[in-house]
This record gives structure tokens, C-alpha cells and sequence, in this order.
């Protein structure tokens, strides 16, 4: 019987790779599998979605946004702890995952990345036939 193995667990590294202070989170991740997909959500509020750019290369997935600073001549700040300039992130995939079938969706301040697992890798039963012919699923 195959190992099913999760594509996940080869990831070679997850880092937060972002043009602004190092001392300002960038852009909050939460990863986890829903049934044969897998779900990243990142915080990204605050930000225009025409400047959200998601790319694979290499079974790397980058996600960038930018979110503008307000500016003006007459400002002068009390308080300023919320990030502005280009941000990315990069998650490093497995192999097992339907790369082309990657969805995404930004509602709320809220990217939801969907990654499913590849046909080929979901598990499967297997037929056996029995004696005369007939088919019996055994289960393993």
C-alpha cells in the first residue's frame, strides 16, 4: 500500500520577506488542510486589491501587496503603527498539489489562498478480482 505523504511536509522553508521595518509584522499567515485542500490566509487589510500579486515558479508561491502610506504636508503623527510599502511572503511547495488549480480570494482584509492536493495523490481504494471474476474492494 502507498504512503500518502503530505505535500506540506517538504516545504523548504517559510519566511516573511518584506520591504518595511523589521519591527512591523508584515503579513500574518495561518496554513492548514481541509480535506484534500490545502488553505492559507493571510492578514492583509488595508490593501487594494489590484496591488495583490500571486505567483508559482519552481513550487514557490509569492504573494506581494502594497498598502500606501498616508502623507500629507499639514500631518503630524500621534501614533503610526501600521505598516505601509510593498510586502511578500513565500511558501516553498511540495510536490503532490494541483498548481494549476490554485484559487484565490480577498474579502474582508482577508487573502484566502486554496491549494489543492493533485488527483493522483488523493488516496484511492483498489479493485481486486476475486476468483470468478467479480469484482470485491479490500480494504487495506
Amino acid at each position: 500500500m502507498a504512503t500518502y505523504r503530505d505535500p506540506f511536509t517538504e516545504i523548504d522553508r517559510l519566511f516573511n520577506s518584506a520591504m518595511h521595518s523589521p519591527a512591523t509584522p508584515g503579513m500574518p499567515l495561518d496554513l492548514y488542510k481541509d480535506g484534500d485542500k490545502f488553505v492559507a490566509t493571510v492578514d492583509l487589510p488595508g490593501v487594494y486589491p489590484s496591488t495583490i500579486d500571486i505567483d508559482v515558479e519552481d513550487r514557490t508561491l509569492t504573494i506581494s501587496a502594497k498598502r500606501d502610506a498616508v502623507e500629507g504636508e499639514n500631518l503630524h503623527w500621534l501614533t503610526r503603527e501600521r505598516p505601509a510599502g510593498t510586502f511578500a511572503r513565500q511558501l516553498t511547495l511540495g510536490y503532490g498539489l494541483a498548481l494549476d488549480k490554485i484559487a484565490a480570494n480577498y474579502e474582508g482584509g482577508v487573502l484566502t489562498v486554496t491549494i489543492p492536493v493533485a488527483e493522483e495523490n488523493k488516496p484511492r481504494k483498489i479493485s481486486v478480482n476475486v476468483g470468478g471474476g467479480s469484482d470485491k474492494v479490500i480494504e487495506g
